[in-house]
């Protein structure tokens, strides 16, 4: 079974307790169909896990198929020098279907981003050095597709579903 070979740390976008007994991550997308339905997924694990669980994105822009995947990531990373991480992430997906050249600068726009500061962070060399290299070492520890899960840094084969999900996070905080 593939494992998880960057850890978790402060750096990484998570959201709900760190460290916890179990810590979920997540490759994704935010053009890919089955991310955009994990999102709600995500939610519900934190709730129902409270302090027992933490969830954390990483990017694997799949820019063959989806030709907006690395710009919208790169505005999610931009939004993240501005502590909005979160609130870019779920409006990604929420406007999916939209994507268009000048979505990323009106969703920063709705967050009340600095917009200057947004449009020089976007166009940032760090911020697509982050990037890539998540999404080297998401294939250096066998991420082929997206979404593609890690529970307690063993990659989760299974049914993306809540209830298997939950079942699996279960399990992993006993």
């Amino acid at each position: 079974m593939p494992r998880l070979l960057i850890p978790v740390t402060e750096k990484d976008h998570r959201i709900g307790t760190f460290p916890a007994l179990a810590t979920l991550v997540e490759y994704g997308d935010y053009q890919c169909l089955t991310c955009r339905m994990a999102v709600p997924v995500m939610k519900q694990l934190l709730r129902e896990l409270n302090g027992q669980l933490c969830v954390v994105f990483r990017h694997f822009p799949l820019k063959i198929t989806h030709p907006y995947a690395k710009i919208a990531a790169e505005a999610a990373e931009a939004a993240a020098m501005q502590n909005k991480f979160w609130e870019m992430h779920e409006l990604l997906y929420t406007k999916q279907f939209s994507m268009k050249p000048g979505l990323f600068h009106e969703l920063a726009e709705e967050l009340n981003l600095d917009l200057v500061q947004f449009d020089q962070d976007i166009a940032s060399p760090a911020i697509a050095h982050k990037i890539e290299a998540e999404f080297d070492a998401a294939i250096r520890s066998g991420v082929n597709g997206t979404p593609c899960f890690y529970i307690n840094e063993e990659r989760y084969d299974g049914d993306p579903s809540y209830a298997n999900l939950k079942l699996a996070l279960q399990k992993a905080c006993h």
